[in-house]
């Protein structure tokens, strides 16, 4: 793989965490915290892999010939089910009893690096295999659309913390920061296998629509933190 492949199937993953760092506009995160969360994330495509293969054995014979059932099988069953699980898993692993967990937005950073991570090492794969074309059409789809799953993991993952904080009940906030990243996973990959010229509009459409939401819910989460502070503070 040539140097300048390396540097665009890394480029898009480098600069959304740049991005999502810079929105920490209390008390930014150590480096080294962020570092390790963007390894773990790589780290969780292990796991992934292996539920995958599990999984995919298992598809009914009638699906195997494509359609609606094969695409939604390996989006919803095999891709959303296993990656999203072992991307929350290394992120609780990584950060949840971290000192320098104490704001809303640390949730949003530390669910995007993991997400980012895994999304580091799934892109420079598929780059050295399919070349420059797979790395700009990556580049615009397939990493952001592991960040904006992990920006919605973070949403429910820090709901979680400050619910434990409150020593209220955190389950309900714990299973939402698991299913909605899988929901928006399954549906981006179900138009993504069905691979028609319908579900490629669908999919650009949501793409679009992705961008758009989690943008401004990073923004609203990094100006809420701003205004209310820890939180320690907040209960």
């Amino acid at each position: 793989m040539s140097s300048q492949l390396m540097f665009l199937a890394l480029l898009p993953g480098i600069l959304i965490i740049f991005i999502v760092y810079r929105k920490d506009r209390v008390e930014q995160e150590p480096k080294g915290l962020i570092l390790k969360l963007i390894i773990f994330g790589a780290l969780s495509c292990i796991p992934a892999v292996i539920g995958e293969t599990f999984i995919d054995g298992l598809m009914p014979y009638e699906f195997r010939n494509g359609g609606l059932g094969f695409a939604m099988w390996n989006a919803f069953l095999s891709a959303a089910l296993f990656e999203e699980l072992s991307k929350y898993l290394l992120l609780k692993l990584g950060s949840w009893r971290n000192r320098n967990f104490d704001y809303r937005f640390d949730a949003i950073l530390y669910a995007t690096s993991v997400a980012v991570g895994f999304a580091l090492l799934e892109n420079v794969l598929y780059v050295a295999d399919g070349g420059i074309e797979t790395a700009l059409m990556r580049g615009v789809l397939s990493v952001p659309l592991h960040a904006f799953c992990g920006v919605f993991m973070g949403i429910y993952y820090g709901e979680a913390k400050q619910l434990q904080i409150l020593g209220k009940f955190t389950g309900f906030a714990k299973l939402k920061a698991l299913l909605i990243p899988m929901l928006i996973h399954g549906t981006y990959d179900t138009f993504a296998f069905l691979g028609n010229g319908i579900s490629t509009i669908c999919l650009l459409a949501f793409v679009v629509f992705l961008y758009i939401i989690a943008i401004k819910a990073i923004n609203r989460y990094s100006r809420d933190d701003w205004k209310n502070g820890l939180y320690q503070q907040q209960i």
